[in-house]
């Protein structure tokens, strides 16, 4: 058997949903670029699970039931309150809520496509009200009932904070929502159309996802580079910081990526929503921190950034807590995470790959009353 550790290149199954070709990132053919630049969350979501853009009274239709389904159960909110607040990672918190969330839903084992679509819809709008929930309940406050009125990354902000958010404020996370959306057979991804590959459950496939995503080499990154931009604390400190990195061979979070050659096509979005906030908030240290940092590393190491770096500078301008970053990658990928698992089910085969053994070998069983 040829061995691939971490499968790179394996080409593991087929899939509609999206492409990286070239260092082209599209969504059902779209490139991201325009998505990015026209498209709102919603429509997004709509052409990741159904194939094409949605029409003004599909969309409307759609948003309504997003809407209806937002608020959670009692039994989630009262959940939360039991935890050892100042001890729970959000992400840990978000993966035991959407497993609580199946034990909610009549239909959670209920397989056929009718209500794997309405479970669909329920997953999608509950995630950004789990996590606004926990950050205000571990703060001492009330969660926030989302408003009709708005659309996914409006509310979200608003059941955040209680406060109506700016058009830039709701620009800016519409944007970064609509570039995490899915990025082909990424880890999560993968991780969750292994567990559905079983017919286990949508929320066993998310939940699966989640746990994948929790880690500092996929979805925590933007939190690590968060930490990392705390830490130089000022342009001038950034060269230092880098060179200092480097010569330790220490690891720095937000750059390369094993499927881009040549760059992230979704970082130039989020690079110049950074300068446009960290310029708003009167806070360019962070937007020119990023430059310098970007510029030092890829001199010395020829990797450009990923859409991680700049996601960081982006959400922190947002006055969100730094330890949200991952789960709001997973407010965003959760559109992704279930359009493949519905195509997974659409045309299933059980994922069992083969190991190469590589341990001992013609061992003769000892009984233990003869073992050293």
């Amino acid at each position: 058997m040829t061995v691939t550790r971490g499968l790179e290149g394996v080409v593991a199954t087929t899939s509609s949903v999206s492409s990286i070709i070239d260092d082209t990132l599209t969504y059902r053919g779209y490139n991201i670029d325009d998505l990015a630049e026209y498209a709102s969350f919603e429509e997004v979501i709509y052409l990741l699970w159904y194939g094409k853009l949605p029409n003004q009274t599909e969309l409307d239709e759609f948003t309504k039931l997003l809407s209806e389904n937002a608020s959670l159960p009692q039994g989630v909110l009262d959940h939360f309150k039991t935890y050892p607040i100042d001890k729970v990672h959000p992400m840990a918190a978000l993966r035991t809520a959407v497993s609580l969330l199946g034990m909610y839903d009549e239909e959670a084992d209920v397989m056929d496509e009718e209500a794997n679509n309405r479970k669909a819809i329920r997953l999608q709008a509950q995630l950004p009200a789990v996590v606004t929930a926990f950050s205000r309940i571990r703060k001492g406050l009330e969660p926030v009932e989302p408003r009709k009125d708005f659309g996914l990354a409006a509310n979200f902000l608003y059941m955040l904070t209680g406060e109506e958010p700016s058009t830039v404020a709701v620009e800016a996370f519409n944007k970064a929502l609509v570039l995490h959306a899915d990025h082909e057979l990424n880890a999560s991804t993968f991780t969750a159309r292994v567990c559905v590959a079983t017919l286990s459950d949508i929320y066993s496939g998310v939940t699966a996802a989640i746990g994948a995503l929790k880690g500092p080499l996929h979805g925590g990154a933007n939190e690590a580079v968060m930490k990392m931009l705390t830490e130089v604390e000022t342009p001038e400190n950034a060269e230092a910081y880098v060179r200092e990195k480097l010569a330790n061979k220490e690891k720095i979070m937000g750059f390369g990526h094993r499927v881009y050659r040549q760059g992230d096509p979704r970082a130039k979005h989020l690079r110049k929503m950074s300068e446009k906030l960290t310029n708003l908030t009167g806070e360019t240290k962070w937007y020119d921190m990023s430059i310098k940092i970007e510029e030092v590393f890829t001199k010395e190491k020829d990797l450009p950034p990923n859409v991680d770096f700049y996601s960081a500078s982006v959400y922190h301008s947002l006055g969100i807590d730094h330890d949200l970053f991952t789960p709001i990658f997973a407010v965003s990928r959760v559109s992704g995470w279930i359009a493949h698992i519905l195509e997974q089910y659409s045309n299933n085969r059980l994922i069992r790959p083969r190991a190469d053994y590589i341990g001992s070998d013609k061992q003769t069983y000892i009984p233990i009353s003869q073992r050293d």
